[in-house]
């Protein structure tokens, strides 16, 4: 069982005028999903480290979205109930939960430390550092995804490492 993506309007109008709005890299993603092709076959298919990143990106900007889950090499149609985009932070409590937010700021920090170095990552440690809440952490998320990924060790656990901030960003 996999999740399916399909270009949206937005998505097929983008493969024909070629805006310059995408990277290479993410047109390239783009260019694969077809509404058949679930995640993992994408991940067969583009050399891609960060794909369920790019894919977030894709779906939250709106060139594709979910069009249905593979089961058994037929695709059912995406459930009635909207899924959670494949990005997606979780949802704030309404008052500040400091245990959350320090963890995901050590989190951040001791990541970037461990594969890029305090050295290459001066600026975006100083970033996170000055943060004063989940907002702020959230707006240094995709600087510090794209540093983990740039990263030669980093590279093999971004996506692993993705999902575990996930949790508490």
């Amino acid at each position: 069982m996999g999740v399916v993506f399909a270009k949206t309007a937005k998505g097929h109008e983008e493969m024909e005028r070629r805006s310059g709005a995408l990277t290479p890299r993410t047109r390239r993603v783009l260019i694969f999903v077809d509404g058949k092709r679930t995640v993992d076959d994408l991940r067969g298919m583009v050399q891609a480290d960060d794909l369920q990143h790019t894919l977030g990106l894709l779906e939250e900007d709106g060139y594709i979205e979910v069009g249905g889950i593979a089961q058994g090499g037929d695709v059912a149609p995406a459930p009635a109930a909207p899924l959670k985009p494949v990005a997606a932070f979780r949802d704030l409590p309404a008052d500040h939960d400091a245990v959350k937010f320090q963890m995901a700021r050590n989190f951040m920090i001791n990541t970037l430390n461990a594969f890029v170095g305090a050295v290459g990552a001066t600026s975006l440690l100083d970033r996170i550092d000055q943060a004063s809440d989940h907002p702020g952490l959230r707006a240094e998320f995709d600087d510090w995804y794209h540093a983990i990924v740039m990263s030669r060790d980093g590279k093999r656990e971004a996506e692993v490492l993705r999902g575990k901030l996930l949790e508490v960003i």
